[in-house]
């Protein structure tokens, strides 16, 4: 910030610099002129010409330096054919005049005629009365004034300048670092909070730095909720763990005749429960990297052609809104529409229909799956969903499909309920999950 604000006062102030020194040095050289045109003037009206043709004045011209040998100030009437008249301050000189102007305007121009005397000299050609000739009047002037005066014009502009870039660059500077204040406290709150051990920025803060506190202390409180959702699934997962460990300890200590029945057993419901605490975790990692925008409808197809070779007796019907899009990452919704529809299959009586979007009034999507099983008692609704709860246990299964279903679709902030599906007469599973783009942390 502060570089760009040196660059830009560089050359802003080079341009007004640039811009100011044209209109000075313009406004001297007019004057100058002037005083050179005035003189012209004095010239013209009071030339005459006398019997011999020659040109005079009739009265004397009011400048001294005209009468003072190489002053500086010169004058200089001449015309073709003449003996012409110059100033006394000419002494031995000539000027070189520029005759060839048709027109009897005045024309300025800088002459290097004379060693080490820069001219400025003004030039008018004019016809006298009783005179056929044309007059060429000059008047030339050193230009040693008016350099000494435009240096000393630039001289002044250059100090002027440079110590007002000097000041704009310290008042940028402190400007700058006077806004960026804020953002100083900000990282001393965060290191009070680390050094305190706090998990909130709670300092008072400027105004202008609240909606950055606002995410932070949002992220912070992300950030705990999924640590606090790791230390959960952790100790979940070594409570799950303990009891098929100290059963198998303790058939292994006794050397019971059914230890290998009994390993097998244990080490099954020890599956069971790292594989749903896998499936969670791989949720809440989702989950963490961002919102997805997944085809429902996509989705769904793929998991009903995976489950159709595993049952191809089993009648599926698809139907709803093809454009429907959830907020889950596609590996997720294949796992929690993988398991009902399976189960739909499995439990089912030959029937499952899946209805994507069907409430499309709510602001949530919510997906229907149907069956024409003989359901699940409304008293039992509660507990299928326990890790490991199975009501046909006549069938293969590990009795995770449902409660993985309800920890993923919780996870990121949607739902499951079960019901009585009307149409078929079997269990209704309700699927609530986040429309793409209103899902929450």
């Amino acid at each position: 910030m502060m570089l760009i604000a040196f660059g830009w006062i560089t050359i802003l102030l080079l341009a007004g610099g640039f811009a100011l020194d044209r209109t000075l040095t313009s406004q001297v050289e007019n004057s100058f002129d002037e005083q050179l045109e005035y003189l012209l003037n004095s010239m013209l009206v009071s030339a005459e010409i006398d019997d011999g043709g020659e040109v005079y004045f009739n009265r004397t011209i009011g400048e001294p330096r005209f009468l003072e040998p190489n002053s500086g100030l010169y004058f200089q009437i001449s015309a073709p054919g003449h003996e012409g008249y110059p100033s006394r301050s000419l002494w031995d000189k000539t000027l070189k005049v520029r005759a060839d102007r048709s027109d009897s305007s005045p024309h300025f121009y800088d002459s290097d005629q004379f060693p080490d005397e820069p001219l400025r000299i003004v030039e008018r050609t004019v016809s006298l009365p009783y005179s056929k000739a044309h007059w060429t009047f000059a008047v030339a002037s050193a230009r040693d004034q008016l350099d000494e005066q435009l240096s000393r014009i630039r001289s002044i502009l250059v100090w002027s300048f440079l110590v007002l870039g000097l000041g704009l660059f310290a008042m940028a500077m402190l400007q700058t670092w006077y806004g960026l204040s804020p953002l100083r406290r900000v990282r001393l709150a965060i290191q009070h909070m680390r050094a305190g051990g706090a998990n909130r920025v709670t300092d008072p803060l400027p105004l202008e730095v609240q909606p950055l506190v606002q995410e932070l202390n949002a992220l912070l409180d992300h950030s705990e909720k999924q640590a606090e959702e790791a230390r959960t699934h952790a100790g979940n997962l070594a409570h799950a763990l303990k009891t098929p460990l100290t059963v198998i300890n303790n058939a292994a200590t006794a050397h019971a005749t059914d230890l290998p029945a009994t390993v097998i057993r244990e080490a099954g419901t020890m599956r069971r429960h790292v594989d749903h605490h896998l499936a969670r975790a791989r949720a809440v990692g989702r989950r963490a990297v961002g919102h997805a925008k997944t085809p429902v409808c996509e989705s769904a197809e793929a998991v009903r052609r995976a489950v159709e070779r595993l049952y191809p007796n089993v009648r599926f019907d698809l139907d709803g809104n093809r454009q429907a899009r959830v907020a889950i990452e596609r590996q997720d919704l294949d796992e929690i529409l993988g398991n009902l529809i399976e189960n739909a299959a499995k439990y089912g009586g030959g029937s499952v229909f899946v209805t994507v979007d069907a409430e499309p009034a709510d602001k949530n999507c919510v997906v229907w799956v149907e069956d024409d099983g003989m359901g699940i008692p409304e008293e039992e609704r509660v507990r299928i969903f326990d890790r490991g709860a199975r009501l046909d246990t006549g069938k293969p299964g590990t009795g995770l499909g449902l409660a993985i279903v309800r920890d993923v679709a919780e996870i990121y902030g949607g739902g499951v309920t079960l019901g009585e599906s009307e149409d078929l007469g079997g269990l209704l599973v309700r699927l609530i999950l986040p429309r793409a783009g209103q899902a929450a942390l």
